[in-house]
């Protein structure tokens, strides 16, 4: 395990202090995008009492397509933030030091959607096509991954021509690219939903491809880790929220009318948000008996670098990150269940 002194020492700071909980602690959580069942779990531990139980005033700060959770985080906007690791890695390398705690997604749910009809049969037909990816972070998977097969995505004359890609699948919709991105939970109901079937597309799992990196964890900046009475908050956070995953998991209808009540529009598709439930559920339940969400898999952390760092010239980052995760709080947490 990789630990600098910063993190062993908050280590031994959250256990010796696990048992001191003090009413209504105050704690952020800033989440990577809007409401919906892609966070169940924070919202059921909300609703159904668990942060109050362990002491926590907790304020669930919703994302967007102008959020950037790692600048929230940075600015003093949240304790806690909701991060692809990628991402994570990358602001690391660059100054702001956050440390993943928790890492919740235990496998990708990243495709690349690609129509059989702009001649793609395989990685080999994307020379010379225009294919979208977002940009919030989560084109750093993409990036690696066209690095790995060769093709520059740069440059005045780019093998793969690469389009900034909204939030939603228009590009496919509209042809303007061959290819989008696209989550197993998320665009895997609104493609269909749009009408395209499954025999006009292909899909491609970021890891079957082998370049699949950590989603969804929780990051925080090494300071508040370091920082015992905040070590000891995160514990009892760290246990609600996992507390909360697992009931989501357990009880995905429930989780579902929970994630609802959040949406202040009256426009969220209850139908889409059980398709979404279903499909987290599927990457957040923990492989094993000890039935754990949450706890970061070394090796996997250690192939998302690798992923990253394969970038040939223009790699995600240039060196193995020191201090990036711990499972101080993750152990901690453990003690309080």
């Amino acid at each position: 395990m990789i630990r600098t002194g910063i993190i062993a020492a908050a280590a031994a700071a959250v256990l010796g202090h696990a048992g001191t909980a003090t009413a209504a602690d105050r704690l952020v959580l800033q989440l990577k995008w809007v409401p919906q069942a892609q966070f169940a779990g924070y919202y059921v531990a909300a609703e159904k009492g668990f942060y109050g139980q362990a002491g926590l005033d907790v304020e669930i700060k919703a994302g967007g397509p102008d959020n950037s959770p790692p600048q929230v985080i940075a600015g003093g906007g949240a304790d806690v933030i909701v991060d692809w690791m990628p991402s994570a890695l990358a602001v690391r390398e660059r100054g702001v030091k956050l440390v993943n705690i928790a890492q919740v997604f235990r496998d990708s749910g990243l495709r690349l959607v690609c129509r059989k009809d702009a001649g793609i049969t395989g990685p080999q037909d994307f020379r010379g096509k225009t294919i979208a990816t977002w940009f919030a972070g989560n084109e750093y998977p993409f990036l690696a991954w066209m690095s790995r097969l060769g093709f520059s995505t740069s440059g005045p004359d780019p093998d793969i021509r690469v389009m900034r890609q909204g939030f939603n699948i228009d590009p496919l919709l509209t042809r303007e690219a061959a290819c989008i991105a696209g989550m197993s939970y998320n665009e895997g109901y609104q493609i269909p939903a749009a009408g395209l079937r499954d025999e006009d597309l292909i899909w491609f799992s970021y890891e079957d491809a082998g370049v699949a990196t950590l989603e969804d964890g929780l990051y925080v900046l090494e300071s508040t880790l370091a920082d015992p009475a905040m070590a000891d908050r995160l514990a009892r956070f760290i246990a609600a929220s996992m507390k909360g995953w697992r009931y989501a998991i357990d009880h995905q209808d429930e989780a579902v009318k929970i994630v609802l009540d959040q949406d202040i529009t009256g426009l969220m598709d209850a139908g889409y948000q059980h398709f979404m439930m279903a499909g987290v559920a599927r990457l957040v339940e923990p492989a094993g008996a000890e039935g754990l969400v949450g706890v970061l898999d070394p090796a996997a952390y250690e192939r998302t670098v690798g992923v990253l760092l394969s970038g040939g010239s223009d790699p995600v980052i240039t060196r193995h990150p020191e201090g990036a995760w711990s499972h101080a709080v993750t152990d901690a947490a453990a003690g309080l269940r």
